[in-house]
């Protein structure tokens, strides 16, 4: 899959803009703060319907402007798809072959991204919430279920924690009020926690050979899921619940006097090993870097497993924080195969030849001119 065109209108720093991309590599050459990165954002945004960089969409209306405009054509397999999304203070209008889509759960998933940015290297030694984030953006493209599933859960959780902080205010005890909550919230938290064992696994059998490459064979890469729970992925739904039940019987008391749901899907985490070391805690930073490369390299190919096309891929400003061993494995990985966006303030000193053929985007204030 590819994009083959983008427009632009009242986006970030950009009045108007259209743009034609090859479907092999695109690279926007410019300074920094000119706007190379709000067009890779833009990209970002038109599939997942929610920006990288930011949770507040207002931020991504041109100033003094009621609202953003971002329109693509995707080309797939199965032919030319017209996407458009339009950003207000109301809210979102997503568009997918000119039609609305009445949520936004039925959008996402028509174009693939994999976005690889200088934050992303964080993925390893950064928050909980850091990854928490990566694992629902990545379900999310190629599992509508889980989107559904975790928006549920996301409303059930907003809900019992309001209703715990209730309780702590009022000091009033209605148990059987919270009772139903929290059977609620435990059928949705563990259709979450199973969907994410699941993706995982996947993830590891794709990373795994692909660090093994990059270290030249001198490492193997685990990834492990840590539930706040103590369930495991082998249990069925039946066993998990039972499993979340228990967890509510021990912590209810603190629940309600803290007036928070101390358990869930919300407060899980992931851990990467090298060689079986925690990488986060004992890793060094090339082993950090190694890390967070061989899973943006999975994603990649995981979603080409699950939906038969390869991803666009958005390289924001990555290639400088690479030594040139890992460069020349990414470009080596992506040649010939998937599209790819480019941002850096230069090639000098890149020596590849999926850049030399790559079509080149000259970013000034705004402005941006093809092949300069």
């Amino acid at each position: 899959m590819y994009i083959e065109q983008l427009s632009l209108r009242n986006y970030r720093n950009y009045e108007e803009l259209n743009l034609e991309f090859d479907n092999n590599v695109n690279v926007f050459l410019g300074e920094n703060a000119q706007g190379k990165t709000n067009v890779m954002e833009s990209i970002y945004v038109l599939a997942m319907a929610k920006s990288h960089r930011t949770s507040n969409d207002k931020e991504l209306i041109r100033w003094d402007e009621d609202y953003a405009k971002i329109e693509g054509r995707i080309q797939k397999q199965r032919g030319s798809i017209p996407m458009q999304l339009v950003i207000s203070k109301k809210g979102k209008k997503a568009k997918c072959n000119h039609i609305e889509q009445q949520k936004l759960s039925q959008y996402i998933g028509n174009m693939n991204v994999v976005m690889f940015a200088p934050e992303d290297l964080h993925l390893v030694k950064g928050s909980p919430q850091v990854r928490r984030r990566f694992i629902d953006m990545e379900i999310g493209q190629v599992s509508a279920v889980y989107l559904h599933d975790m928006s549920q859960y996301q409303k059930i959780l907003l809900q019992r924690n309001h209703y715990l902080k209730m309780m702590q205010i009022n000091k009033k005890n209605d148990p059987v009020m919270l009772e139903i909550l929290t059977e609620q919230f435990i059928q949705a938290a563990v259709k979450v926690t199973k969907k994410r064992f699941e993706f995982l696994r996947l993830l590891e059998n794709w990373a795994q050979p692909i660090h093994e490459g990059i270290s030249r064979g001198l490492e193997t890469l685990k990834i492990s899921y840590k539930p706040s729970v103590d369930v495991s992925e082998e249990q069925d739904l039946s066993k998990m619940i039972k499993c979340f039940e228990e967890k509510f019987e021990k912590t209810k008391k603190r629940e309600m006097e803290r007036g928070i749901t101390m358990f869930g899907p919300h407060r899980d985490d992931l851990v990467f090993y090298v060689n079986g070391r925690d990488v986060q805690t004992f890793g060094s930073q090339g082993q950090q870097r190694t890390t967070a490369l061989s899973v943006k390299l999975a994603e990649i190919e995981l979603i080409h497993s699950e939906i038969g096309e390869y991803p666009i891929l958005l390289l924001d400003d990555v290639l400088s924080e690479l030594d040139d061993y890992r460069q020349s494995h990414l470009l080596n990985t992506i040649q010939g195969k998937v599209q790819t966006f480019v941002t850096t303030t230069s090639i000098n000193g890149i020596d590849h030849q999926t850049l030399k053929d790559a079509s080149t985007y000259q970013v000034n204030s705004g402005t941006i001119l093809k092949g300069g």
